[in-house]
């Protein structure tokens, strides 16, 4: 790894970019930790940053060298908040960008997708992050998370369709090399767990590894726009429960040797997870 400058990282309190700063402050790096509060994290500069407020991007662009971009949630059209706030880093001297998107959404494609596209043009140093849905879903204060503490369900309209789950430690792993290596990826990296699994598989493996009864209730697609449209705008709610019908249409029943070609490790598997973290008692 190359020594760096200092790295912002946009959305440090959350779930890979909580983990990206906590691996390059022990590798050694200088981090920039923004988050809307300016929450303090154990070895990095804390500084104030909201994606709907260019008010706050300036000073958190101020001596960064490179960022790791987590777009804004909920917002299905992020490139009108983030392409400026590109073009504002570049100027200001970052030199390598990793964003993180998704493998449900390609290069040119809806929401972080235009992104995505945009910014091979913006910067020399870069790559995309396009992880599978994250196993922490099924253990943080993810709303999949709290269905199975509240009421020992899972509720998707994705059929009987298999995801690469991934570990987002292994994310944030991809994402310290993809920021700190000697050369940039330059490319768009899919990143998933080592198995395919369905929803189904989940709560089996729940079930068996913490004790826990877990099931899987299967949505309609309709089912799942309404129940998320209670929380989200219409337009983010059907898209996300249309990748649940693309997921039971098999989109995501793949795997990949990304997280194993950049970091040289395996990446950990949805039982490992559960058996080291253990996020219910029994």
């Amino acid at each position: 790894m190359t020594a760096t400058g200092t790295t912002l990282v946009i959305g440090a309190t959350g779930t890979t970019g909580s983990r990206t700063a906590a691996q390059l402050i022990a590798a050694g790096h200088r981090v920039k930790a923004a988050s809307r509060h300016a929450t303090q994290f154990p070895g990095a500069e804390p500084v104030n940053f909201d994606w709907f407020d260019p008010a706050t991007h300036g000073s958190a662009l101020d001596g960064v060298d490179r960022v790791y971009l987590i777009p804004p949630l909920g917002d299905s059209d992020p490139a009108a908040i983030m392409l400026p706030f590109l073009h504002q880093a570049r100027a200001g001297g970052v030199h390598r960008a990793v964003l993180l998107s998704s493998s449900a959404i390609p290069e040119g494609g809806p929401a972080v997708g235009t992104v995505h596209q945009a910014l091979p043009g913006l910067f020399e140093q870069w790559a995309v992050l396009r992880p599978s849905w994250f196993m922490q879903n099924f253990t943080g204060t993810h709303a999949q998370a709290l269905s199975i503490r509240e009421n020992g369900t899972i509720l998707t309209a994705a059929g009987s369709g298999r995801v690469g789950f991934v570990d987002a430690g292994d994310i944030a792993a991809v994402a310290v090399r993809a920021l700190t290596d000697d050369r940039a990826p330059n490319t768009d990296l899919v990143l998933t767990g080592p198995e395919a699994l369905s929803y189904d598989d989940i709560a089996t493996v729940i079930t068996e590894v913490t004790g826990r009864a877990v099931v899987h209730h299967h949505l309609t697609y309709k089912q799942m726009r309404d129940r998320l449209t209670a929380q989200l705008p219409l337009e983010f709610a059907s898209m996300l429960a249309g990748m649940d019908r693309a997921i039971a249409d098999g989109a995501e029943d793949h795997t990949t040797d990304a997280v194993q070609h950049v970091t040289g490790r395996a990446p950990r598997s949805f039982r490992a997870l559960l058996e080291n973290e253990m996020p219910w008692s029994s």
